[in-house]
């Protein structure tokens, strides 16, 4: 089990509650009114966090080592910011990437919206690339195709867009690292 937010009050709310009761069986009433008081409200807590809770995005393949030192020297702010965002648990968003999505008229209602599956980080020509992998029944290739301008204005400086269709109802968006003397050109 992995350590989150939601996990960890769920667990220690669950000791409180537990030592509450415990308490209350030995007749110790001010820590049985300790763990009901406060383990209570942690658990609840928990629980509500568990449930708007977004999973981290996965790996689609594993990065090589000559990727990750590419990242290192050529990864901008935008990447870089991205990656930490879906590759960690996030509350309260219906899918990763909502305000990007909804900024970009993407993300249509709570029902109809690309969802991000996975990742994958590579090399293309040389440059670092952050490869989002999203599965978009409701919203047709060509609509995330009249968005690529307004994507790269909304990614960058610095980063190029390349959009692909690897199957029916999948798109991947390519956030291509492009070096500032070269963006310049």
């Amino acid at each position: 089990m992995r350590l989150t937010l939601s996990n960890l009050a769920v667990s220690v709310g669950a000791v409180l509650v537990v030592v509450g009761f415990w308490a209350y069986a030995s007749g110790n009433a001010t820590l049985n009114l300790a763990g009901f008081f406060y383990g209570f409200p942690v658990l609840l807590i928990g629980i509500a966090l568990k449930a708007v809770e977004l999973k981290p995005v996965p790996l689609s393949q594993p990065t090589p080592p000559e990727v990750l030192a590419l990242r290192d020297k050529q990864a901008t702010p935008t990447q870089i910011q991205v990656r930490k965002d879906i590759s960690r648990n996030r509350y309260g968003q219906y899918v990763h990437l909502e305000p990007a999505l909804k900024a970009l008229k993407l993300f249509l209602s709570n029902e109809e919206h690309p969802e991000l599956n996975g990742m994958r980080e590579e090399s293309r020509d040389g440059a670092y690339t952050l490869v989002l992998e999203f599965e978009s029944p409701m919203i047709p290739f060509s609509k995330w195709q009249e968005k690529e301008d307004k994507m790269t204005r909304f990614f960058g400086p610095n980063i190029a867009i390349d959009l692909t269709q690897p199957k029916a109802d999948w798109v991947e968006v390519a956030l291509i690292a492009v070096p500032a003397e070269a963006a310049a050109e």
